[in-house]
C-alpha cells in the first residue's frame, strides 16, 4: 500500500512542530516555508505561532517592504494577510484537500509603520464537495496593536485526485 503525500500545509506545521522551540528552529522553519512559497518568502515575515485554525506571523520593518511615502507597502501587508491565514487553515486541513487562492481583498485602514503582526484565527472547513469557495480573514496590527490593514482572502478548496 502506498502512502499518500503529505499536503503542503500538513508538511509545513509538520516541521514547525519539529522545529519552533528549538534554537534556530524558528529560522530554519522560516526558510523552508520560503522555500516552499518562494513568494511569500520574499517579504522575509517570521511565523511566530502555528496551530490548526490560528498563525501569527511577523513582518519586521525592513526597506525593502516600504513604499515611496515610507509606510509598508500595499502589497506587502496583503502577501502578509495571505500567508497567515492560508497557513492558519492549510495547517487544518487534510491530506485529501488542497486549494488556490482565488480572490484577495484587502482593507488599508491606516497607515502601516515599523514592525507588523498578522493574527489568524480561522474555522477549519469540511470539504466534501467537488469544490468548495472559503473567505479566511486576517488582522494585521502595528506595534501599538493598531490595525492597519485587513485582509480577506478566498480559497477554492477541492479533494484531492
Amino acid at each position: 500500500m502506498t502512502q499518500s503525500k503529505a499536503a503542503a500545509g500538513q508538511r509545513l506545521y509538520h516541521y514547525w512542530q519539529k522545529l519552533h522551540n528549538k534554537p534556530l528552529g524558528p529560522w530554519l522553519f522560516n526558510k523552508i516555508l520560503a522555500l516552499h512559497v518562494p513568494y511569500s518568502g520574499s517579504i522575509k515575515a517570521q511565523v511566530k505561532l502555528l496551530e490548526p485554525g490560528r498563525c501569527e506571523v511577523l513582518l519586521p520593518y525592513r526597506r525593502a517592504n516600504t513604499n515611496h511615502l515610507n509606510s509598508v507597502h500595499a502589497l506587502a501587508t496583503a502577501n502578509l494577510g495571505e500567508m497567515a491565514g492560508g497557513l492558519a487553515m492549510l495547517t487544518g486541513l487534510g491530506d485529501t484537500v488542497r486549494g488556490i487562492v482565488t480572490r484577495i481583498d484587502t482593507e488599508y485602514l491606516k497607515k502601516a509603520r515599523g514592525n507588523l503582526i498578522a493574527k489568524a484565527d480561522v474555522a477549519i472547513p469540511t470539504v466534501t464537495e467537488d469544490k468548495t469557495e472559503y473567505r479566511v480573514r486576517t488582522h494585521i496590527f502595528d506595534a501599538d496593536g493598531d490595525e492597519v490593514t485587513r485582509v480577506t482572502v478566498t480559497w477554492l478548496l477541492s479533494p484531492t485526485q
